[in-house]
């Protein structure tokens, strides 16, 4: 990447819950980014104050900027909007996150002269958690979004292609980086979190997810129920009606382990490094974070089959449509993973993720 030495970049980051990272993928992405950040990068960080734990005013050489409103839900809107109105002034670049606020951009590009990115993530206006109304709407912000933003980005090839089909505009594709997720975490250490779970090495296999009906959370529960395959099962439990009815049902199953959410990378490393196999059942959106993440680990993986975890994997994982098929997976014991691994360790790096950014900012 060719370097600007004569000139500072100043750049907003508006449309994650903040840093340190302790939420989802967007927050995952912007702490690896600032991490592998170059000199000449300035980033500040737009952040929810009531969604952090922390109060900081800067954090790895970033400033931090923050917003007196939760981001994410119906409320992502109003934040997006504040977040890009407060960054008028002072920015060569403003990098949004998602297109929930991106109704705002016909004004945002009236009244700044800064570089507008957008990260699309994936087909938010496609997700079954949203009603009628929130569909329309996200499926017309997007549009202000490709109508708009001087560049668009997306972390998946699926996205891309639907975005150059549906609008006639390609996007940049950007991947998402999972090499954070390997740690360096003793042998005791790991034996001490798999105990407390109640877990053995290489005895389990393993899911994570928020639990939503799109990310075939019961149709992966009924499958383990009814196998009697060990599954550990990481999640936010106490987020819904739905989830929480499918952990009153699930939680007394000998075989399978229902764990809250966890964001602590060292007990994540030990849950994946010795899990026998990983199961992925997002039907929706585009690059799962919990799929690259999980594909630095050597195991199979066992996606759910569309056409973003298909791309994501490179086809290299194993596939399957419904319950009956995911029952036939899980039985197996011939299944490998070395080569999703060897993928993964080389395109999914955030050293040259962070590059690619950095090469977008340049006028």
């Amino acid at each position: 990447m060719v370097r600007n030495k004569e000139k500072k970049i100043r750049v907003a980051v508006i449309g994650s819950q903040g840093v340190p990272a302790q939420y989802g993928g967007f927050e995952t992405l912007v702490e690896n980014i600032i991490s592998h950040r170059s000199d000449n990068v300035l980033y500040t960080i737009f952040c929810s104050r009531p969604d952090m734990d922390t109060d900081l005013s800067s954090y790895k050489g970033c400033r931090l900027e923050y917003i007196s409103m939760r981001a994410h839900g119906i409320m992502s809107v109003p934040y997006d909007i504040l977040s890009m109105i407060k960054a008028i002034r002072g920015y060569d670049v403003l990098l949004i996150l998602g297109v929930s606020g991106c109704v705002f951009l016909p004004v945002i590009r009236m009244l700044t002269r800064a570089k507008i990115l957008v990260n699309i993530d994936g087909l938010e206006h496609k997700r079954e958690k949203w009603n009628s109304a929130a569909k329309r709407y996200l499926k017309f912000s997007l549009g202000c979004c490709i109508r708009w933003a001087h560049e668009i980005i997306s972390d998946n090839a699926g996205i891309r292609d639907y975005v150059i089909k549906e609008y006639g505009r390609e996007p940049r594709l950007i991947a998402y980086g999972g090499d954070h997720a390997v740690r360096n975490v003793s042998m005791p250490r790991q034996d001490a979190i798999l105990e407390f779970y109640g877990l053995k090495r290489g005895n389990y296999d393993l899911s994570i997810s928020r639990i939503e009906p799109e990310n075939n959370c019961e149709l992966t529960l009924k499958a383990y129920a009814e196998t009697g395959q060990r599954l550990a099962y990481v999640g936010n439990w106490n987020h819904s009606d739905f989830s929480r009815d499918l952990y009153n049902r699930y939680k007394g199953i000998e075989n399978i382990r229902l764990i809250k959410s966890v964001y602590d990378l060292d007990i994540l490393y030990s849950l994946r490094a010795n899990a026998r196999r990983y199961v992925h059942g997002h039907r929706a959106g585009g690059t799962n974070p919990s799929l690259v993440e999980a594909m630095f680990f050597n195991m199979p993986i066992i996606a759910f089959d569309v056409v973003y975890n298909r791309e994501t994997t490179r086809n290299r994982a194993y596939y399957y449509t419904d319950a009956d098929s995911l029952k036939e997976l899980i039985v197996r014991n011939d299944l490998e993973g070395a080569a999703t691994s060897s993928f993964a360790r080389r395109e999914y790096v955030w050293s040259s993720i962070a590059s690619e950014y950095e090469a977008l900012y340049i006028p």
